[in-house]
């Protein structure tokens, strides 16, 4: 993640130039490792996230409300008492790290006015927040973190805070044109050679400063001459003025092939050249709400389907090794015509043989030159009994043979069914999306909870709608359930019908109207976007199949979901998504 000390620099220039002076009104704590503060200035009011996440640890305005616990942490109940209503006069970045000190003056118990120090550690997994008095003593951190955890720097209460342990580099505000950074290694690549030697920047700005001297990111120090040296240092020595002199650019990295968000910066970034979409931010703050807010949003997606996924993945592997089985015993079938062979043989051949015998040699008289064959015995049988046995292997391997290709066909429809639940999982953006997945599975056995159908009904989700850049209204399924819905019923017969090719993902409908004729425009964009709600979304050229509806068919008995086509067409595409309706 590009969360480096210059986006950290660029933020704390924004949040002086909006919060200096400004009052804190509430502070609220609605995850364990997170703040946020509303303030209220002259002019404006914020709400100021502050978190400790060890994914996604970060500083920032944002719009977004939480739900709060009915009784206030410990450490949000210790910020109330300290800082609250106090006011913010100074807010900085110590040293050049990723550390945002916010000052505050607030009265105390006795009435007193006093400093105290709200000190966020934007690290990773080593992320805090930490509250000291004037004195830079530790009043509480939201972490504690004791001699079990790291034996170099406790933070605990009553301990004075101490910065984390500086790095043996160079801070990028401190590079000049004299500068020496070591390229001499010969495996090294020169961005990783500039990463160890300059502090405060991320591997994606390491990147950026090769690629702006060589236009590739892939340079190897041992290909540099000293040509190639210079234009390193120069475009390092470039970057770190820009920084000196607060110019930054906040911008957005997004896959151009996906839509998915790739990274951010607080300067320009150029590398990934047509591979990307490079939007521009104003704001800083916006840019990082924007952000984590999807990031978020997928993690907590996350979260609350992992036993969904779970249940998923443990059926298809149940059901993998049961088709393994059965066609272990389809397989094993394929002789069953030599058994009875053997037993006909046998019984023409009675007369021939004694009890007690372990083979007999016999002409077989199912082949053209009538061969002797050699077949196994039992002693402790009789003739007539061994032949019987092999009549038996017959009927038992030809019963197999019918019930396992049955099995098969059913072991099939579930695992595609399975899949296709997965692929609609990997696709949810909303808990109602995932509770209506829930529901489907309980209708179809997979799940015995109790479940209260009227509480489902209210908090149902729709079909996604979308409107094309021709007018024609677009829709997509969110799960199997819908899929049907769209395709069956919603759907009139001269409609058109998309589904990615032998992909797992959402039906996704054209609905005509009365303007039959529809664009290639249309027609690209809904193919679009079937293969963006589909597991091919992060691919390119995915083949999408349409049709009308008139030519898609559910056998009977199919699972939610499960269709059959035919008189279709394929068009390949790049998944991305319309802006919904």
């Amino acid at each position: 993640m590009a969360f480096d000390a210059v986006a950290v620099r660029c933020l704390v220039k924004d949040l002086k130039d909006k919060l200096i002076n400004s009052r804190i009104d509430k502070i609220h704590q609605p995850e364990k490792d997170e703040i946020t503060i509303n303030l209220r200035t002259m002019t404006d009011n914020f709400k100021l996230v502050l978190s400790a996440s060890p994914a996604h640890p970060r500083v920032h305005f944002t719009n977004v409300s939480k739900k709060n616990p009915i009784s206030a942490p410990m450490f949000c109940m210790l910020l109330r008492k300290h800082i609250g209503s106090g006011k913010i006069t100074d807010i900085e970045q110590i040293g050049f790290e990723r550390i945002i000190k916010f000052s505050i003056e607030s009265y105390d118990e006795l009435g007193d006015l006093t400093t105290k120090y709200l000190i966020v550690e934007i690290m990773g997994r080593h992320s805090n927040i930490i509250l000291t008095n004037q004195d830079i003593r530790i009043l509480d951190c939201i972490k504690h973190i004791d001699f079990t955890v790291s034996s170099v720097r406790q933070l605990l209460p009553g301990l004075d805070y101490v910065s984390p342990p500086v790095q043996d580099k160079t801070d990028l505000t401190e590079i000049n044109e004299t500068a020496n950074i070591d390229f001499s290694s010969p495996i090294q690549t020169a961005d990783k050679a500039i990463l160890s030697a300059i502090a405060g920047i991320s591997p994606l700005t390491s990147r950026e400063i090769v690629y702006r001297a060589f236009g590739r990111t892939d340079v190897k120090c041992s290909e540099l001459t000293d040509n190639g040296r210079n234009k390193l240092l120069y475009e390092t020595v470039k970057l770190a003025k820009d920084v000196q002199q607060n110019n930054f650019s906040p911008c957005m990295i997004i896959n151009s092939a996906s839509g998915k968000l790739m990274e951010f910066s607080a300067t320009p970034i150029t590398q990934y050249e047509s591979l990307a979409e490079i939007k521009e931010f104003d704001d800083i703050s916006v840019l990082l709400d924007t952000f984590y807010r999807t990031r978020d949003m997928h993690e907590r997606m996350r979260q609350k389907s992992a036993d969904l996924v779970k249940l998923l993945n443990n059926n298809i592997e149940r059901v993998s090794k049961k088709l393994g089985i059965l066609n272990k015993t389809l397989a094993d079938s394929e002789n069953k015509d030599k058994y009875k062979i053997y037993g006909d043989l046998l019984m023409a051949n009675l007369y021939n043989m004694k009890n007690g015998q372990s083979s007999v040699e016999v002409i077989d008289y199912y082949k053209e030159d009538s061969p002797t064959v050699k077949i196994p015995l039992s002693p402790q049988l009789s003739p007539s009994q061994n032949a019987q046995k092999y009549y038996k292997r017959y009927n038992k391997a030809k019963n197999a043979e019918i019930e396992a290709a049955k099995q098969i066909e059913n072991a099939k429809n579930d695992l595609e069914y399975l899949e296709s639940t997965l692929a609609a999982i990997e696709t949810s953006d909303t808990e109602s999306d995932l509770n209506a997945i829930r529901a489907e599975l309980i209708a179809e056995g997979y799940l015995n909870r109790k479940f209260n159908p009227k509480k489902q009904k209210q908090n149902a989700s729709k079909p996604m709608h979308f409107v094309s850049s021709d007018g024609f209204d677009i829709y997509v399924g969110k799960n199997n359930t819908q899929n049907d819905y769209l395709t069956l019923k919603f759907a009139n017969s001269s409609d058109l019908w998309f589904h990615t090719k032998n992909i797992h993902g959402s039906h996704t409908i054209i609905k005509l109207g009365l303007d039959k004729d529809v664009p290639k425009t249309t027609i690209t964009e809904a193919a679009e976007l079937a293969a963006y709600y589909s597991k091919g979304r992060d691919s390119s050229q995915v083949p999408v199949d349409f049709t009308q509806i008139k030519n898609v068919k559910k056998p009977n008995g199919a699972k939610p979901g499960m269709v059959i086509y035919d008189y279709y067409n394929t068009i390949y595409v790049t998944p991305k998504e319309l802006k919904n309706e």
